[in-house]
């Protein structure tokens, strides 16, 4: 109710006074408030004037002299019309065009057509609980499936939110001398799910029927704080530094060990041809892994070590338009986004956002780069590439802004911080050309499940 007193206030004093509005003043009748005429001098012969008031309107019985009979002529010759002393006169005629036709056409250009710059709603769409989510910035307990299907990991319990239908739905709960759930990722074909538990266990879950497939154990001695998929490679980090490529189809599903980090691996992302792995840690480190080089026998090493970072990195995005190129973002002794050349290992650029950066994401649709933040702001901000300059900042959020995921569109952020909400930010707009691929079949990482013992 009272909402509705303000809003009532509020229509009556802009209808009383719209700022940055034209003015008008209010005319009482069609006599009052009209233009005044000015006559234009430069129309006007003042000595023809004065010859007329003065000695033109006598009577014609009048000798003309010879010099008035002169001047007559030089009106008459000159094409002078004098009949009106202050008229106005007619439009001026064209100018002369002194180019010839086909020669001036083509100094008229037409403008270029600018395109406009994309509305981006400053407020979520759409804001869901998320009440018991871990408020730790080295987990990762957000993920969007192919299949349109968020991931969510509410302290023991992983819960399925269907986009397309708004329905959710309870995939597990952890047991308490298991969990809580560290970390959640989704396989490339949006049924299956990884979710990495507190006691340095993984488990496969079938979405479809709810089902446990298999228990991955022995890749670490603590929990596991980041995932990544690679087709039917699931690559884990733990607290314990360590990174681990499982294949997912075989009972012995170690294959690469990737040693480097000194501290817990908090980040975990592969390049977009999934030849490259990109890797953060709270050693303030970044590591990147070139799989062709990977071997089962011994530990890889690895293909670059950055270390121009000041604080833990846990945010990773590698480019979708640009191949070898990784943004990364700083904790909060750090605050800065780079950019790195993964194949010389050279850092592009460095820019201080003046907050902890939690989370990287790239628009798939333009060139821009979306990242949220902690302290003290809270928000999500967008940046135009490669020229950084802010294009937007969403806030909302009333603590950092831990986890981001986007639709399989590439149109909407899902956001969830420690404020225990979900928010779901429409910041990267719609594609201007909808393409409607041809439907291909999704790769099944469990096709050979009848071999998973």
């Amino acid at each position: 109710m009272d909402a509705g007193m303000m809003n009532t206030s509020t229509h009556l004093k802009a209808q009383a006074r719209c700022p940055l509005q034209e003015h008008f003043l209010p005319r009482k009748n069609s006599k009052e408030n009209l233009d005044r005429f000015i006559p234009n001098r430069s129309a006007m012969d003042f000595d023809y004037a004065h010859y007329a008031l003065t000695v033109g309107n006598k009577g014609n019985d009048e000798v003309s002299s010879p010099s008035r009979e002169a001047y007559r002529k030089l009106a008459e010759t000159m094409n002078l019309n004098h009949t009106r002393i202050l008229a106005f006169r007619n439009k001026p005629q064209a100018p002369v065009d002194l180019l010839p036709t086909d020669h001036s056409a083509s100094l008229h250009h037409q403008p270029k057509s600018v395109k406009p710059r994309r509305y981006i709603p400053q407020t979520s769409e759409r804001t869901l609980d998320a009440p018991d989510i871990v408020d730790d910035f080295y987990l990762n307990l957000l993920d969007w499936g192919s299949a349109n299907v968020l991931a969510i990991a509410l302290g023991h319990t992983v819960y399925l939110w269907d986009a397309s239908t708004g329905s959710t739905s309870e995939l597990v709960t952890i047991d308490e001398e298991k969990g809580p759930v560290t970390s959640i990722n989704w396989a490339p074909d949006g049924r299956h799910v990884a979710v990495g538990l507190n006691n340095s266990e993984v488990q496969l879950w079938d979405s479809g029927s709810n089902r446990q497939l298999r228990t991955l154990k022995g890749c670490h001695q603590s929990r596991v704080g980041s995932l990544a998929w690679n087709n039917h490679i699931l690559t884990t980090g733990g607290m314990d530094g360590q990174i681990v490529n499982n294949d997912v189809r075989i009972r012995s599903h170690v294959v690469e060990t990737y040693r480097g980090h000194t501290q817990e691996v908090c980040g975990l992302k592969w390049s977009g041809s999934g030849q490259q792995l990109a890797s953060g840690g709270n050693d303030n480190v970044v590591h990147i892994w070139d799989r062709s080089v990977a071997s089962s026998n011994s530990t890889t090493q690895w293909l670059h070590r950055l270390e121009e970072h000041t604080s833990a990195v846990k945010a990773l995005a590698w480019c979708p338009f640009q191949a070898n190129l990784l943004a990364t973002g700083g904790g909060g002794g750090d605050r800065t986004i780079k950019f790195w050349n993964t194949h010389t290992g050279a850092c592009l650029n460095s820019v201080d956002t003046g907050s902890q950066v939690c989370s990287l994401l790239w628009s798939k649709n333009e060139r821009e780069l979306l990242s949220s933040h902690g302290f003290t702001q809270n928000q999500l901000t967008l940046w135009k590439y490669p020229s950084m300059v802010k294009m937007a900042e969403l806030t909302g959020h009333t603590s950092r802004v831990l986890y981001m995921a986007q639709s399989p569109d590439g149109c909407t952020v899902a956001s969830a911080a420690g404020d225990e909400t979900l928010r779901f930010w429409n910041v990267f707009g719609v594609p201007e050309t909808a393409k409607k691929a041809a439907p291909k079949a999704a790769h099944e990482p469990f096709s050979h499940v009848n071999r998973i013992r």
